[in-house]
């Protein structure tokens, strides 16, 4: 049944054999990382990322100041579908979409890098590249297999519409929360505290709900096979991040963190 009903929702997978890669690798790669986040093994620029590990090679590391390594993992992906505004020529409206809405997602983040979020680490040079490959990467192939799927009929059910109102709602609502924990700390400052507000009171990490509805947003824009194997490794790495970081707050704060408030998904998870 719900392979019958995939064709009136997708675009074919397209001929190429580097999409169809990356389309398994995405999500595989994706989901393995959200279960080793449950696991304790955390991307080097997470906040509980462990002491233990941040002394591994500490003298061979080359650091770098946590605003210029998260420009560094956002901006080429922005650079990406700026450019590919210039490269690609025959484009249709769906076309247009993908590439308007994911250099809008990587623009918002290269703002807030800029504008809103306030830092007290640094990040490993070595682990911002590989985020920063990671995040163009898969920006360059989904942009490129929407391209090759241009030359397919449109399926059945046209889903660009719908998507574009889960991309604003969680576009939105990841900037609204980003702002608030933004504004947990106070000039110098370095400390961290129970955030509280919008969602906050249900799940600890509301930021990433949205940005999982955002994801879900660009996927039903494309229509193709990577953007939804894509987003389903987001989910799925949002969701051991998110179960992460509520064992992190309350190993932390201890019962001063309300255990009622979920993780990710209010009352469920």
């Amino acid at each position: 049944m719900a392979i019958s009903f995939l064709p009136m929702v997708l675009f074919p997978l397209p001929p190429s054999l580097f999409v169809t890669v990356m389309s398994i690798i995405s999500c595989l790669s994706l989901a393995n990382g959200g279960y080793m986040e449950t696991k304790g093994k955390h991307m080097q620029y997470s906040k509980f990322f462990s002491v233990a590990d941040s002394k591994k090679s500490k003298d061979q590391e080359i650091k770098l100041s946590s605003r210029s390594g998260m420009l560094l993992l956002y901006t080429p992906a922005f650079l990406v579908g700026h450019v590919s505004f210039a490269i690609f020529h025959n484009r249709d409206l769906r076309f247009i979409m993908v590439i308007s809405v994911l250099t809008i997602h990587f623009f918002k983040r290269v703002l807030e890098v800029l504008l809103v979020h306030k830092y007290s680490g640094s990040m490993a040079l070595d682990a911002a590249i590989s985020i920063s490959l990671s995040y163009t990467i898969s920006t360059a192939t989904m942009i490129y297999a929407q391209y090759l799927s241009q030359s397919f009929d449109e399926p059945a059910m046209d889903l660009k519409y719908i998507g574009t109102t889960l991309f604003l709602i969680g576009i939105t609502g990841n900037f609204y929360h980003h702002y608030i924990l933004s504004n947990l700390r106070k000039k110098g400052d370095s400390g961290y505290r129970i955030p509280k507000g919008g969602l906050f009171n249900l799940v600890i990490c509301p930021h990433y709900l949205f940005e999982i509805i955002q994801f879900v947003g660009v996927a039903c824009i494309c229509q193709t096979v990577y953007s939804f194997s894509f987003t389903l490794g987001t989910a799925f790495y949002l969701m051991g991040r998110s179960y992460a970081t509520r064992e992190w707050y309350i190993l932390k704060f201890g019962d001063k963190f309300h255990k009622d408030v979920k993780a990710l998904v209010p009352y469920i998870f």
